[in-house]
């Protein structure tokens, strides 16, 4: 009679260049263990190196941060994947250890041991729409602080060549208008306008680019086809996106 593959968990400390596993029975008792490099010929090794134990499954801490990209690549090959909180992770150290100090192995260990004790761990699944959402949300934010950003320097810049007449919510209209409306003379005031002017059009590019993902994000992405492509920015009136064209049209209008 064929003696049943035995299954193991396989905890995982990951880290954005490395992942610690340890391999572990069902009664906890340490089978094996290693450091393996998140690049493609280190996620191989790891690969070949877990295939001693075919009933596995993959117990990877916090798959919502940094153990996202790992636990993605694993759920793509066909792995079994379950996300361990970092505090339940933390939770086991204290008590195994005595103290709650971090190190590689001692991570990798608490989280296969949590992996064995609790079996209401959320189970991953691939979902590559889900994904695609997730990633075009973190693109927007990442564009709205971006805009904020570009908005406070033109606010300043605004500030210094038309004082007085700064604007609460600035729009890429009124800081058009407020731009059209002076000709600095001196050598320092030219220069202030030709950056205000590059603000700008970074402002109108970050502004198409926002509602540009807001569009692909707003049902679920095609997993046929690409999202309709935005790369082609689209342009205020009577002022070019591309700043070396801003910056011409400064120096001819001066």
């Amino acid at each position: 009679m064929e003696q049943q593959a035995e299954h193991v968990i396989i905890g995982v400390d990951p880290h954005k260049l490395s992942a610690t596993i340890e391999v572990v029975d069902q009664h906890e008792q340490l089978l094996g263990s290693g450091r393996f490099t998140t690049d493609r010929a280190g996620y191989a090794a790891m690969r070949r190196y877990v295939s001693t134990w075919p009933e596995r499954d993959w117990a990877v801490e916090g798959s919502n941060g940094a153990g996202r990209p790992l636990a993605q690549r694993l759920l793509e090959d066909g792995e079994q994947v379950v996300d361990v909180p970092a505090k339940l992770a933390a939770r086991v150290r204290l008590f195994d250890t005595g103290h709650n100090r971090k190190t590689d192995a001692h991570d990798a260990h608490a989280v296969a041991a949590v992996a064995v004790r609790t079996n209401t761990l959320r189970v991953l699944h691939l979902d590559g729409e889900l994904e695609a959402l997730r990633m075009l949300t973190d693109r927007r934010e990442a564009l709205t602080r971006r805009r904020v950003q570009t908005v406070d320097r033109l606010q300043a810049l605004l500030a210094e060549l038309l004082p007085g007449q700064a604007k609460r919510d600035l729009t890429t209209g009124q800081a058009k208008s407020m731009l059209a409306s002076v000709r600095p003379r001196d050598i320092a005031g030219k220069t202030r306008r030709r950056i205000a002017a590059e603000g700008l059009a970074e402002l109108i590019a970050v502004e198409d680019r926002r509602e540009c993902v807001r569009g692909e994000g707003q049902g679920r992405p095609s997993a046929t086809r690409e999202p309709r492509s935005c790369a082609l920015t689209r342009r205020a009136p009577g002022i070019e996106v591309h700043r070396h064209v801003v910056t011409a049209e400064i120096t001819s209008s001066e």
